[in-house]
């Protein structure tokens, strides 16, 4: 069954935060994981949730999303994402 990794993120240096997601897009791909929105245009429909910056990635399973999220190289490359931004993460299975 799928997953979706939903990402928050508010970014405080975005030429570091580029840095990040540059290195990362491979990380991303060999966990099977895939861009599915990065940014853009969202609204709040319903609710007090005031999303800074909204990042969607859909892997084939929750294993595999978090195979990538604990993995070593990820958990290396999240402490450069620590320097540039802050955010809130959330994983959830699809039907």
């Amino acid at each position: 069954m799928a997953a979706y990794v939903i990402f928050d993120v508010e970014i405080y240096d975005p030429k570091r935060y580029q840095d990040f997601m540059i290195q990362v897009k491979p990380v991303l791909e060999a966990a099977g994981g895939k861009y599915l929105a990065r940014g853009g245009e969202h609204k709040v429909i319903e609710g007090d949730w005031e999303p800074r910056r909204i990042v969607l990635f859909e892997f084939p399973s929750m294993e595999a999303a978090d195979q990538f999220y604990y993995s070593d190289v990820y958990q290396g490359l999240k402490s450069i994402r620590d320097e540039c931004s802050s955010g809130r993460v959330v994983a959830v299975e699809g039907i």
